[in-house]
């Protein structure tokens, strides 16, 4: 599909899904456990499902080690998968190489973080997007017809004038400057998706908004479908329509962008939150730090995952951990604040929450802590406490 049916398909078709996605990495085995009948694995990525439609931006959280960019990669089919589907257009793809891969990878681009070590350092910008362009079969008949077609690409990532840019070498150029060749690369081959594996982590804060609004502008002058992976949560309330919060390899939350980042529903979004800067939380005394009986919240590391903790991976962080948190893994259950609002957290399950009276929490729950309301207040806001 050229860039001019692409801009006149529908948009929020469609283009990319993810169903029960999963990646289990194997761990070298060590001679105590040659005779094991269940080899140690990393779960690295469990039951990921989410759509990527055509004119959106779908942002995906979490801290390092979460598996954001397992998915990226999944989705790009450079690594192969555990288990689940990848569905382009409905239709379920596994390619391992040859001409279906490169006949996927025509449809779905990824960019990645580091834009000088996805840049040769030998070659020039002329190489790079020339490649891009031959491969792909968008490079013309001729040497007019490439020259062309370069100075669109660097035209589209505002490159200009494109002589300037076309025979420099990655290292003399800015940081900003290489992710925008690195943007034009992957749009040489006219894509459907693309898949950016934090952009914006690797340059200055001057120069990010800068990236970010072009990709804001190619998603609407293209009609393309973006992920946006970040570790930001506040650049994702600007940049993506919708937005998925993971933790240990899962999801834990999804809605809307404005929702998940002002009405944040599960307790590791909450924690995601309030590690964002914000001017009006620094007051100097030290307020807005939750501190109950000595302990911030959110204290400790992520859990391993080799051996992940049963139920919700969060609960030995969570400071509203209940009994049924550390057996039982939570679905997907509707807020109710807005459509589409979801949190895999038992807080929001009424008969969970009456189950675990207040006398009877769990053996490392700190008795300072009330247990949360159920659910909902009338209002629509998520009942778990203000940490702010």
């Amino acid at each position: 599909m050229t860039l001019s049916e692409s801009a006149a398909a529908p948009v929020d078709e469609v283009v990319l899904e993810a169903v029960g996605l999963t990646k289990h990495f194997p761990v070298r085995r060590r001679l105590r456990d040659l005779f094991s009948r269940t080899p140690a694995v990393v779960h690295a990525v469990d039951d990921v499902s989410f759509a990527l439609r055509r004119g959106r931006v779908t942002a995906l959280v979490g801290e390092s080690g979460s598996g954001k960019s397992t998915v990226a990669r999944l989705l790009a089919q450079i690594y192969p998968r555990t288990a689940g589907d990848i569905r382009l257009h409905g239709t379920s793809t596994r390619v391992r190489g040859g001409r279906p891969f490169r006949s996927y990878v025509r449809r779905v681009q990824l960019i990645l973080q580091d834009p000088f070590a996805s840049l040769n350092p030998v070659h020039t910008v002329r190489y790079h997007l020339t490649r891009s362009l031959k491969i792909h079969g968008n490079a013309g008949h001729g040497a007019e017809d490439l020259d062309a077609a370069l100075g669109r690409l660097l035209t589209r990532v505002s490159l200009t004038p494109p002589e300037r840019y076309l025979d420099a070498f990655p290292h003399e150029l800015s940081g900003g400057q290489r992710q925008r060749v690195a943007i034009a690369r992957a749009l040489g081959a006219d894509p459907e998706v693309l898949l950016a594996d934090e952009p914006v982590s690797m340059l200055d804060v001057s120069i990010r908004l800068g990236v970010l609004n072009l990709l804001q502008d190619l998603k609407e002058r293209l009609n393309i479908a973006i992920l946006y992976i970040t570790h930001d949560i506040a650049s994702a309330r600007y940049f993506a329509d919708e937005t998925i919060v993971m933790y240990a390899g899962r999801m834990v939350e999804g809605g809307d962008s404005e929702t998940v980042t002002q009405n944040p529903a599960h307790p590791y979004t909450r924690l995601l939150t309030d590690s964002a800067p914000d001017p009006e939380r620094i007051t100097g005394d030290g307020a807005g730090v939750d501190t109950a009986a000595g302990k911030d919240r959110g204290q400790g590391e992520p859990p391993s995952l080799i051996a992940p903790p049963a139920g919700c991976r969060f609960h030995p962080r969570c400071p509203h951990a209940m009994r049924r948190c550390t057996t039982d893994l939570p679905p997907r259950l509707d807020i109710g604040d807005r459509p589409g609002h979801w949190a895999a957290c038992w807080l929001y399950d009424p008969d969970t929450v009456a189950a675990d009276a207040p006398g009877s929490a769990a053996p490392d729950a700190d008795p300072a802590v009330p247990p949360p309301p159920a659910a909902v207040e009338q209002d629509g806001t998520a009942t778990l406490g203000e940490a702010r």
